[in-house]
Order: C-alpha cells, then sequence, then structure tokens
C-alpha cells in the first residue's frame, strides 16, 4: 500500500478551503498572494445573511486585479504541489545540514 504523502500543517487550511468553499487552484494561489486568512473565507463569503458581498471568487478576482493589475497569476501551482517542494526543500537542507555536522569535526581536530 503507498504511503500517503505528508502535507504540512501551514498548508492544510488553504486545501480545506478549497474544498469547503468550491475554489480552483487559481482563486487560492491568488487568495495566499493577496494574503488572505483561509480562516476568514466563511465571513468573505456570508453571501445569505449579507446579499450585498460578492461571491467569495469574484471577490478574490477583484482584489487581486486591484492589486497587481493583472486577471490571474502567472503561473499556477496547486497546494499540493507547493508542499511537495517545501518538504524536498526541508529535507534538503536537513541533509546538507547533517553532512555539514559530519564533515566539521573531523576537520576541526
Amino acid at each position: 500500500m503507498a504511503q500517503k504523502k505528508r502535507i504540512p500543517h501551514k498548508f492544510q487550511p488553504w486545501i480545506d478551503a478549497r474544498r469547503k468553499f468550491h475554489l480552483s487552484h487559481t482563486h487560492i494561489q491568488m487568495a495566499r498572494e493577496l494574503g488572505l486568512s483561509p480562516k476568514k473565507f466563511g465571513s468573505y463569503a456570508n453571501r445569505d445573511k449579507q446579499p450585498w458581498k460578492l461571491p467569495l471568487v469574484e471577490f478574490i478576482e477583484m482584489l487581486y486585479e486591484r492589486q497587481f493589475d493583472k486577471k490571474a497569476p502567472d503561473e499556477v501551482k496547486t497546494m499540493e504541489q507547493i508542499a511537495t517542494e517545501h518538504v524536498a526543500k526541508r529535507a534538503e537542507k536537513k541533509a546538507a545540514k547533517l553532512a555539514a555536522e559530519q564533515d566539521g569535526p573531523a576537520s576541526g581536530e
């Protein structure tokens, strides 16, 4: 049985928000670049009680276009891709640190 890839905790709220609010990978990336919090998406998407609010997708698109003067990011990465790159980068740093520690004391003596 294949082992599931580990998703770091800092990326999990974004994945949950994407599923809960039916957002695309593009909208999640735009929200991350804008600095929005996935915990606040519920208040941004409260159209039942506050009908004057834009739907969440349109709200994110409007903010992104206003901030960056373009409709969408140039390159879209999924949260899973970003998490995989993050885990690989950390493993690489850890391996380099271990190699430096093993080489350091032997050459110092």
